[in-house]
């Protein structure tokens, strides 16, 4: 006859400390912690099928870059032709290659300029003892951010004018020569980092802002103690502080290294500057709706994600191997 299994015992021995015991470890189950906050996921729904819509919903297309694709005959009816549309862009386009460089050297130039830009800006703030003087200073670099490329275009044309724009009535003054800022490719590169910088960098610093507010103050009285100055507090608490949301943004950059800024450059560029301007997102806007090339703009959109995916996993990695916290 099987005895009756013993009722397990706490550390000291008692039956009712064991039941305690167990009570404390115990979890309800998911779902029953899911029914439990199912008014916070009825909340979270607008933005679940605005993802599901805008963000999921497109994949079913990506079959486009394996197709020809024809109206008449729908995605679905499309014949496949495999790996055509890609093979035709790496051996037989006669502008994607110069279009990926031009992507790849612009985005290498909004990386070195453009991306330390709002962590010394940050930096700078947070050595502003001024209130008020920081808030005015902090509410102008915003600003640019709030104002959309077609409004800054006009105002960079007006600005940037050789014949009536206010840099080069300057310049005059100076005895130098009027330079046509967007027209002339020596200098159109120069002019896209330069107003991208502008507009985004004083949006930028809130991340920086906030992890510089998350270090404790302690740290720097102890610091100012044993006798270090503002450089050396900057050296070796600040910038530690701010390396976490720094590893993060600069993964998220280089995923984005592709993404050259489609806004800005079809606002800005001209034919005259194409072979230095034209990005991939500007090639598939100009071959997709203008010459109705959709299997092959999807083909091009297809190649970017990958290469963004690829280099996200591959900083990730890197960047864990630093010793910083990834995205995974």
């Amino acid at each position: 006859m099987r005895q009756k299994q013993n009722a397990p015992l706490a550390i000291d021995g008692s039956p009712e400390a064991a039941t305690d015991a167990r009570a404390k470890n115990y979890r309800p189950s998911q779902w029953k912690e899911y029914y439990k906050n199912r008014y916070l996921f009825l909340l979270l729904a607008p933005v679940l099928i605005w993802y599901a819509i805008f963000a999921y919903g497109p994949i079913y297309g990506i079959q486009l870059a394996f197709k020809e694709y024809r109206i008449l005959e729908g995605i679905t009816g499309s014949p496949w032709v495999g790996m055509a549309n890609f093979n035709y862009l790496f051996y037989a386009s006669p502008d994607f290659w110069t279009v990926l460089a031009n992507t790849l050297r612009l985005s290498l130039y909004h990386i070195i300029f453009g991306f330390p830009a709002p962590i010394i800006l940050a930096l700078l703030f947070n050595e502003v003892r001024y209130t008020k003087f920081k808030r005015i200073t902090q509410t102008l670099t915003y600003l640019p951010h709030f104002l959309s490329w077609v409004v800054l275009s006009g105002i960079l044309f007006i600005i940037l004018s050789p014949t009536t724009g206010v840099v080069n009535f300057m310049m005059q003054k100076v005895g130098l020569e009027p330079i046509y800022f967007l027209g002339n490719s020596h200098y159109f590169r120069f002019t896209l980092v330069v107003s991208a910088i502008w507009k985004e960098v004083g949006w930028g610093t809130i991340i920086y802002l906030a992890a510089l507010a998350s270090i404790d103050p302690q740290q720097y009285e102890a610091a100012v103690i044993d006798g270090a100055n503002r450089w050396k507090q900057t050296l070796h608490i600040t910038l530690p502080g701010l390396l976490p949301a720094i590893a993060i943004m600069f993964i998220l950059r280089i995923g984005g290294i592709l993404d050259a800024g489609f806004d800005q450059v079809l606002n800005l560029y001209t034919p005259g500057v194409y072979s230095v301007a034209d990005i991939i997102d500007t090639y598939v806007y100009r071959m997709g709706l203008t010459q109705m090339q959709f299997s092959m703009t999807t083909a091009v959109g297809l190649f970017k994600n990958v290469i963004a995916f690829a280099l996200v996993l591959m900083t990730n990695y890197l960047v864990k191997r630093t010793g910083q916290e990834g995205l995974m």
